[in-house]
């Protein structure tokens, strides 16, 4: 592990997620098309990935396509699955290097047949990895999630595999896209807003939330340092008082 001196290594997140907004917003300040900016946002994934495991993160997910993102114009949406696919070929060699697995989490049957295929080849090439996680989200919605959940424990339930009783939250965590994943101990979401937009709702209950005015693209390993600082600094309770952590 590579870890900054400010950043003390028995404390650290144990899952960092993160909101890559901007992307758009950074092109146009520069006077450039909105799929400009999501080429230079993938730049900043790769940053942000290396950064995370040569800190010692366990797990990093990104929100790279929310179900939401269909409704945007053709054409950036074109231009998103193509980087996608692009970026998957290209980040194989990085992830094998790094010993990083690739997961995905989502409505993966809603992907282009090509975008799905590449992705699933690398998921299968990387899933004995073991340094770090990376886990992308694609076209995902955490109600359609919550939904989905609903939808299977009611069906169990219906065919007596589950009893209503003995339902908790750790049968509801094992049907969530994210049965593998710990919750979230710190959510980022870059570009100033300060929102949630339908993002891992039920695993962000108990986590940090750091918001930066920085847009996506600018992004880098400094700033990713900065949030697990400002992380490190807060008391974590979990509903308890300070003395009873203390």
């Amino acid at each position: 592990m590579n870890i900054p001196e400010s950043i003390h290594s028995k404390t650290l997140p144990k899952h960092i997620a993160i909101i890559m907004d901007g992307n758009g917003r950074w092109a146009k300040q520069k006077g450039k098309p909105r799929t400009f900016g999501h080429e230079k946002g993938a730049k900043a994934v790769r940053e942000a990935v290396e950064a995370s495991a040569e800190i010692g993160i366990e797990n990093l997910t990104l929100y790279a396509f929310s179900t939401e993102n269909w409704n945007r114009p053709r054409l950036e949406v074109q231009t998103l699955m193509r980087l996608l696919v692009s970026s998957i070929k290209k980040e194989i060699k990085t992830l094998q290097k790094n010993n990083i697995k690739l997961c995905a989490i989502g409505n993966l049957n809603t992907l282009p047949t090509k975008v799905y295929k590449e992705l699933t080849e690398v998921i299968e090439k990387t899933k004995q990895n073991s340094r770090m996680t990376l886990t992308i989200a694609l076209s995902y919605g955490s109600r359609e999630e919550l939904i989905n959940t609903v939808r299977e424990i009611s069906n169990k339930v219906k065919n007596n595999i589950i009893s209503a009783e003995k339902i908790d939250e750790s049968i509801i965590n094992e049907h969530l896209y994210t049965r593998n994943l710990p919750d979230v101990d710190l959510l980022i979401r870059t570009s100033g807003e300060q929102r949630i937009s339908n993002f891992l709702l039920w695993q962000i209950a108990y986590a940090e939330l750091y918001f930066t005015n920085t847009l996506w693209p600018d992004f880098t390993k400094e700033d990713l340092n900065h949030a697990i600082i400002e992380y490190q600094k807060r008391e974590r309770r979990f509903g308890k008082t300070s003395e009873q952590i203390n």
